[in-house]
């Protein structure tokens, strides 16, 4: 199995839906770059209902050692996203959590794998963790995460849920 590396949108959207857990299930342990979890705390301290990463045992926090390979092609991007994908090119065959579209644009300029929110819950249901993704979907939109109609359709067809 993969390394897996998270930024801190699926961290986010996974524990607001109650379904953080779902990381361990799938992949084990999950890396956390610092500056997601300094992101995680700005946000809990804003009021924002993050989880505490200190609290979950299957979560390794590390710091990436080089942005010099993010720093030459990357911009526009927040921290978390950066430090993820700078990580992800010092552990090679790594597994990124990306929903950033911009982020996800430059995953695969580095050549980095990567999945989203989306494909963790995906992930779930096929494995039989979740019985439907459509009720998900939903939260989800409640919680402002971006979502387009074709998008939604693409997932529910995948998940073998109709509309």
């Amino acid at each position: 199995m993969p390394e897996v590396i998270s930024d801190t949108s699926p961290i986010q959207y996974l524990y607001q839906t109650n379904l953080l857990d779902l990381l361990t299930t799938l992949y084990g342990q999950i890396i956390l770059p610092q500056a997601v979890i300094d992101e995680l705390a700005e946000g809990r301290n804003l009021g924002v209902a993050l989880p505490d990463p200190a609290s979950l045992s299957w979560v390794t926090v590390r710091q990436a050692q080089d942005f010099f390979p993010i720093d030459s092609v990357i911009e526009n991007l927040g921290a978390g996203e950066r430090e993820t994908l700078a990580l992800a090119l010092e552990i090679p065959g790594s597994l990124v959590l990306l929903d950033d579209a911009l982020a996800r644009s430059y995953a695969r300029s580095l050549e980095v794998r990567f999945t989203g929110t989306l494909g963790v819950l995906l992930k779930a249901k096929q494995s039989g963790y979740l019985t439907a993704v459509m009720p998900i979907l939903d939260q989800l939109d409640n919680l402002g995460f971006r979502l387009d109609l074709s998008t939604r359709a693409t997932v529910l067809r995948l998940a073998e849920e109709s509309l």
